[in-house]
């Protein structure tokens, strides 16, 4: 019997959809599902999760916040770095905030406007926020006291500077800047479009090397970091050693031991994992009361 031939490609086209079924959809998965539970494999298969005594508490390869109720840092604890990933380390919304650094102007809030913080204002408002929670100093070149990007929007007739205004500061807001070029620094009005004006960010005269170090005020890729700079996790010590009555070298030791070095000795850098390091503080020492 002779089948007509679009019904044999017909065929021949179900052939191959039910043995990539069962190659692909089921053999495949089975085959990395056993993989996976081979010794070695298993707690990496299992999400690198991490317990105490039976109740999981975070995982090796997953960051978490340690905040309040209200978002406010828990002294006691190790603050991972900031998370763009949905609220905050969600883990069903992984990514970045994907601002670039050109995003240097907020977004006022203004009737029918949304206020939105640019990249540039978000790491100085961060690194102002840590400076005052760690005792250092949270300037930054290019923000301003207030902890906004500084930013001027210029404007000009020719050679000559006619109108400056600071984008990132709101009426009635006094501006970082008096005078540019001899002219006076306006505040921005809230709904005010600006972008006839130069963009020009302003150093100003925060040390060239930060007290707060870039992971303490940036986002990682994927918002889901576990881990920070030794660097950060050292000018943490004092406020977690003083949070839980112990001295800063106790906690520093704790930071070393956590520490993990570099792949091979040369890929990457050196890291240290929040969730490991706040665990060893919970089994060693006590918050105070």
């Amino acid at each position: 019997m002779h089948l007509p031939i679009w019904l044999r490609r017909h065929l021949a086209a179900l052939r191959v959809l039910l043995v990539c079924t069962v190659l692909f959809g089921l053999a495949y998965p089975l085959a990395v599902l056993a993989i996976a539970q081979l010794p070695g494999l298993h707690d990496e298969a299992e999400g690198s999760m991490v317990r105490s005594s039976t109740d999981v508490v975070g995982s090796r390869i997953i960051g978490q916040s340690f905040t309040d109720g209200q978002g406010r840092a828990l002294p006691q604890y190790f603050q991972s770095r900031p998370s763009a990933a949905g609220e905050g380390y969600d883990p069903t919304a992984s990514g970045a905030s994907n601002l670039g650094p050109e995003n240097i102007a907020d977004t006022l809030a203004a009737p029918g406007q949304q206020a939105k913080q640019s990249l540039l204002t978000l790491v100085c408002s961060r690194s102002k926020e840590i400076g005052e929670r760690e005792g250092v100093d949270g300037s930054r070149p290019y923000c301003t006291p207030s902890g906004v990007g500084a930013v001027l929007a210029v404007y000009s007739a020719g050679p000559a500077v006619t109108r400056v205004v600071s984008v990132n500061e709101a009426c009635p807001t006094a501006p970082f800047l008096a005078t540019y070029r001899g002219v006076r620094v306006e505040c921005a009005q809230p709904g005010e479009d600006y972008s006839a004006g130069r963009l020009t960010p302003t150093r100003g005269g925060a040390p060239a090397t930060p007290a707060v170090p870039a992971d303490g005020v940036t986002a990682s890729g994927s918002g889901l970091d576990p881990d920070i700079s030794p660097a950060y996790a050292l000018l943490q010590a004092p406020r977690v050693a003083a949070a839980r009555g112990v001295s800063p070298q106790q906690v520093r030791t704790l930071v070393a031991q956590h520490t993990t070095g570099r792949a091979l000795g040369f890929l990457g850098e050196p890291a240290v994992n929040v969730v490991g390091l706040n665990l060893a503080l919970d089994h060693e020492t006590a918050p105070r009361r």
